[in-house]
């Protein structure tokens, strides 16, 4: 079964992505979700409402939370899929609307690890993922391999490092507003080799929410949905256990890449995709995600990032609000986050950071060390 215009996205909602230390979970949620309603022109959601999926990894209460912090007591889902988890959520409720269970849906990741009393999600998985045991440590294990066989190095991620962070100070609820150098990306501070401190996303409190609706609905709610064309999910071998692993890629990507293209009738990505928001935990990622995507050949996307084929005004303009690494990472929202600024960016709402003419959007969330991968792909009419 294809999804492929059945869906449309009709109001999109995001609340402050920051250290919220005066903010609980429910009130970022009650922030993202009364600001999708208003988009979508909900003013009864009790009656326009059919159902909510939602999806946190650090939740202590669940999807109650969710409910209980916006008084809608719907049929409620919660999905889970590591860093994956904003756009897993946004599949099934896509699926649940294609499939004729539900007429309109809401959408909810949200996220609150400031509030833990622990630096980062190392310290809940430490000793259940192989070694290394922190996320900067896994996924660093593709550079040496990398570098070694294509001849990039930290110059390169240091110039995703200052992209992300310029695009990010265009963002208004974006977390680092802060432009860097590359020199400031290569001095800075060792993480775990060849990651400095600003190869390395923010992580960060944040909700952010969407409502999906039956195509043929959508313009009872706006003048200008926008299209769902594809949103896929795969998983991969645990890439540290994998004997085929030739750790150059991330596997889970290149599957969902490919499905979802099939999905959605393309053939050419770096043509035909207008932006796109990738996973990029760390700068490594989203080198890699260049080429596990498609947008570049195997081993070439260190050329497309001395020319500035990624950057806002580029050819295919990457991480338009900064990506993970500038606008911030409250785990379960991110992916949810990116299908708002993709919904932003087709409807000409982007602000100072608005591509051109885009039409077609793409938007990447792995999860995992990384095994599974979310892909979705919004357009216009």
């Amino acid at each position: 079964m294809s999804l492929k215009d059945k869906v449309a996205v009709i109001g999109a909602g995001c609340s402050k992505f920051a250290e919220n230390w005066t903010k609980n979970a429910e009130d970022m949620i009650v922030d993202a979700v009364f600001e999708a309603y208003a988009d979508a022109g909900i003013d009864d959601p009790d009656r326009q409402i059919d159902a909510i999926f939602c999806g946190s990894l650090y939740s202590a209460q669940g999807p109650v939370e969710v409910s209980e912090s916006l008084k809608l007591f719907k049929p409620l889902s919660s999905v889970y899929n590591y860093c994956a988890t904003g756009t897993e959520a946004f599949r099934v409720a896509c699926m649940a609307v294609a499939a004729g269970v539900h007429d309109t849906v809401l959408v909810v990741g949200y996220d609150k690890p400031k509030d833990r009393g622990v630096s980062g999600p190392s310290v809940s998985i430490r000793g259940v993922r192989d070694l290394p045991a922190t996320p900067a440590g896994w996924f660093a294990l593709c550079a040496k391999p990398y570098f070694k066989a294509f001849g990039a190095g930290r110059e390169h991620l240091a110039r995703i490092a200052v992209k992300n962070h310029a695009n990010g100070c265009l963002a208004p609820k974006s977390f680092l507003k802060k432009e860097i150098t590359i020199e400031d990306a290569l001095n800075a501070r060792m993480i775990s080799w060849p990651f400095g401190l600003y190869d390395c996303a923010a992580q960060t409190d944040g909700a952010a929410a969407v409502i999906v609706t039956r195509a043929s609905m959508a313009r009872t709610f706006r003048d200008d949905p926008v299209l769902v064309k594809a949103v896929v999910s795969a998983s991969a071998p645990n890439p540290h256990t994998d004997p085929d692993n030739d750790f150059l890629r991330w596997k889970a990507t290149e599957t969902a890449a490919a499905a979802a293209y099939r999905m959605a009738g393309i053939d050419d990505p770096f043509r035909q995709i207008d932006v796109a928001q990738v996973h990029d935990c760390f700068t490594l990622t989203e080198l890699l995600s260049y080429e596990d995507l498609g947008f570049c050949a195997k081993g070439a996307a260190k050329e497309h990032i001395e020319s500035g084929s990624f950057a806002l005004a580029g050819e295919l303009p990457v991480n338009s609000d900064g990506g993970l690494k500038s606008f911030g990472h409250p785990t379960g929202a991110t992916g949810v986050r990116m299908i708002v600024e993709n919904v932003l960016q087709l409807q000409g709402r982007a602000g100072a950071r608005q591509v051109a003419k885009a039409s077609l959007a793409l938007s990447h969330n792995i999860g995992g060390f990384p095994t599974g991968c979310a892909v979705a792909i919004l357009g216009m009419e």
